[in-house]
């Protein structure tokens, strides 16, 4: 059937956002060969491609994906001088992406109100407004059957909400700055010295470039650098600390660091040439080479330990979607509960599940917050707002199952349990495992050799356990649909 190859529907969607995100990527890095030159885009090549970070955000099914692709194509816009699009990207990533995405353009519009003016920067927005949000309230109205603006719901109850940025996911001031170096190594600290390197260029070179507008044709080299800064001093300030929080500027970190690299570069030229060591002025780019092999090795070795780490979950549920096709054809009219406990944020995607004969449960776990809910089964499904909900990320227990009401588990088989996570690879008596994968234990494996994938050490110095599909020894009985 159609519904046997929603697997497939999964994965070809993640071919398609690869797809647009190297297309933004060219784009972008045709913008900054534009206004930096080819150094500059050379270096950007390089660090886009080898990148851990945009490995694993380009492809994920996530607003901020979204938004990081189009404020690509906001700046490679913005570089080559086509504020239109610029500012069309910049409203693209807000409404339909994620509304805090705008802080990428705000330096991009007081660029275009510097230089072109309010009045056309306001017109230039009012359209792209116009065009995409206008369309989206009214479908979005029409079935929610009342007035709903997304973007400005999402602000409203993430800023000023009850609950307020705090609710969940507080994390400290460090967090970000771990995440960013395992996912840009020494590119990261690169890109956070470009700004003060850049003014020190100029002032070492006596380069006007720094403020100047260039005859207010050319975007200042100073302020293209300031949305990775703008981003920082707002999200790194917040308590909620997510990962993806970051994603719209990954680039920059990249973009950032380049124009760092070229520094680095530019500079050892002046002082060669000051110095007249003729000798070695074709070596002046070893700096820059070493640096990018360098961070090259370390972000393959971080996407290598990411895949080998944790990619059980999409190894065992796609076994599972195979399974459960051909279970469905065995059993034409019977429902099948697949539940998940602690292992419920790692679910991928209902496309793992053959046919709507097949439902995600949820088992009690340690979490004790507010767990998923479908939408209503009835005709006015989008119009009413369903029960047991609320917006404070208070426990539900009417998204609960018992044991005994699953057909499957998947669970992580970690050695130590709880009254609310056992360990139902040891209930033999009721479950048998199915499938399984290795998982990476983080609780039980050294940062050092579980961060990047050190050949030979990385599966003796960690730890492991095993990733579970569970199917019930005795069927349960249930009646037919």
């Amino acid at each position: 059937s159609d519904r046997a190859k929603t697997v497939t529907v999964f994965y070809g969607m993640r071919l398609l956002l690869g797809v647009a995100c190297a297309g933004a990527e060219t784009y972008f890095f045709r913008g900054v060969a534009q206004r930096f030159g080819s150094v500059v885009a050379q270096h950007l090549l390089v660090l886009l491609m080898f990148s851990s970070g945009m490995f694993i955000s380009c492809c994920a099914f996530l607003p901020s994906s979204f938004a990081m692709i189009m404020v690509m194509i906001a700046m490679g816009a913005w570089l080559r001088e086509d504020p239109q699009v610029a500012v069309l990207a910049i409203a693209v990533a807000s409404c339909l992406g994620w509304p805090f995405a705008a802080a990428a353009g705000i330096p991009i519009a007081l660029d275009l109100m510097y230089r072109s003016g309010v009045k056309d920067f306001v017109l230039y927005a009012a359209v792209s407004g116009l065009m995409v949000l206008g369309p989206q309230v009214l479908l979005d109205s029409f079935l929610y059957r009342r007035l709903v603006i997304a973007p400005l719901n999402i602000v409203l109850y993430n800023v000023f909400g009850q609950g307020g940025p705090d609710l969940y996911g507080v994390e400290p001031f460090s967090f970000y700055f771990k995440n960013a170096f395992l996912n840009f190594n020494i590119a990261f600290p690169l890109a956070l010295v470009s700004l003060p390197l850049w003014v020190l260029r100029c002032y070492l070179l006596r380069r006007k470039d720094l403020f100047s507008w260039k005859g207010m044709h050319r975007v200042p080299a100073l302020l293209t650098l300031t949305p990775m800064y703008l981003w920082m001093a707002i999200f790194f300030t917040r308590p909620h600390k997510e990962e993806r929080f970051l994603f719209p500027i990954y680039p920059l970190f990249c973009f950032a660091a380049a124009v760092t690299l070229s520094i680095i570069q530019e500079l050892c030229t002046v002082i060669v040439l000051k110095f007249r060591w003729f000798r070695v002025r074709n070596l002046v780019f070893i700096p820059g080479v070493v640096l990018a092999v360098t961070y090259s090795m370390l972000a393959i070795t971080r996407s290598v330990a990411l895949c080998r780490g944790y990619h059980a979950p999409l190894d065992v549920y796609g076994e599972l979607h195979y399974h459960a096709a051909a279970e469905s054809k065995r059993h034409p009219t019977q429902l099948f509960n697949v539940c998940v406990g602690k292992e419920w944020y790692r679910f991928p995607s209902n496309y793992f599940l053959p046919d709507r004969r097949w439902q995600l449960r949820f088992l009690r776990s340690e979490f004790r917050g507010q767990l998923p809910q479908p939408y209503l089964k009835s005709h006015n499904a989008t119009w009413v707002v369903p029960p047991h909900m609320n917006d404070m990320n208070r426990e539900e227990s009417s998204r609960y199952v018992q044991e005994d009401d699953c057909d499957y588990i998947v669970d992580l088989d970690m050695p130590r349990s709880t009254l609310r996570e056992p360990r139902y690879s040891e209930m033999k008596e009721k479950w048998k495992i199915l499938f399984n994968s290795t998982f990476l234990d983080v609780s039980r494996s050294s940062s050092t050799y579980r961060s990047f994938y050190i050949p030979l050490y990385y599966d003796i110095k960690n730890e492991f356990v095993s990733y579970n599909v569970l199917q019930r020894v005795t069927r349960r009985t249930v009646k037919p649909i």
